[in-house]
């Protein structure tokens, strides 16, 4: 099935449920995610003022546990669900149901001045390794490299740890950060240091690298020649119903949340 098909399909489904009862919607999950969650909740308030969305980004696995657990009515989460997760979920008497709502790309940054602009998966393995301790060992200069990385929590840490480190662990050494933001305000402000951020997340305090000569964009995330690309995901608590079965269908819809994802600085689905 195409990928507007499937949407079309979910759209369909979504559409045969109970009618949505106002009231009020939590949301948690990805920092990814994050900024998306926080336009998409802003714009469906201002459509439905009878509904009140909290949102707030603690990082995909604890979304997931807390989708899980049934603390939130919607998890965000810049990667799939574990198999252990599942079994958790099916022994809590739920199973987390998933939508894809984005792509994205998680895109190696330095500070502006470094003159260092591509890197290989293998120099980027061997960096977050600990193997690769300086820059002139990449062609920047002669400084030590200042490894930034996500948390074990984070989903994009996860997606970073499969595609770019095959599984083996980042260094110890590295310095952990719990968000995508805090990540880039570290290396805007520390010349010798880097670190990796969804697509959204890139300003002018930073500079991007180039993976195995291709530039991270909505372009390469598509035509998947850009080596570490994702989806991105909201998970309900069994099939959605009421406010969270309208908030997916709005997230899905071209005009509403799939417009919201660009804007985000993110990959719609179509």
């Amino acid at each position: 099935m195409r990928k507007t098909g499937f949407v079309a399909f979910l759209l369909f489904l979504l559409s045969c449920t109970a009618p949505a009862m106002a009231g009020n919607l939590r949301i948690d999950g990805s920092t990814t995610v994050l900024p998306i969650a926080q336009k998409a909740a802003e714009a469906y308030m201002k459509e439905h003022p009878d509904v009140a969305i909290a949102v707030s980004g603690g990082g995909s696995g604890n979304g997931i546990k807390a989708i899980i657990d049934g603390t939130v009515d919607v998890a965000t989460s810049s990667r799939f669900i574990k198999d252990d997760e599942v079994k958790k979920a099916v022994e809590k008497g739920s199973y987390p149901v998933p939508f894809g709502i984005a792509y994205d790309c998680i895109i190696p940054i330095v500070h502006p001045g470094n003159p260092v602009s591509n890197l290989t998966l293998d120099q980027l393995k061997g960096v977050y390794k600990g193997e690769i301790k300086n820059w002139k060992e990449l062609g920047g200069p002669d400084l030590k490299i200042v490894v930034i990385s996500r948390d074990t929590s984070s989903g994009t840490y996860e997606v970073w740890e499969e595609k770019v480190m095959k599984k083996e662990r980042v260094s110890p050494g590295a310095l952990l950060q719990a968000s995508n933001g805090t990540i880039v305000q570290t290396v805007s402000t520390n010349k010798y240091a880097i670190g990796y951020v969804g697509l959204g997340y890139l300003n002018s305090t930073v500079k991007a690298v180039a993976v195995n000569g291709v530039q991270g964009s909505e372009e390469t995330t598509l035509n998947g020649k850009y080596p570490v690309s994702r989806s991105l995901f909201l998970f309900t608590r069994g099939w959605p119903t009421g406010d969270a079965k309208d908030f997916v269908n709005f997230m899905l819809l071209p005009q509403r949340g799939q417009k919201l994802v660009r804007e985000a600085g993110f990959v719609p689905l179509y």
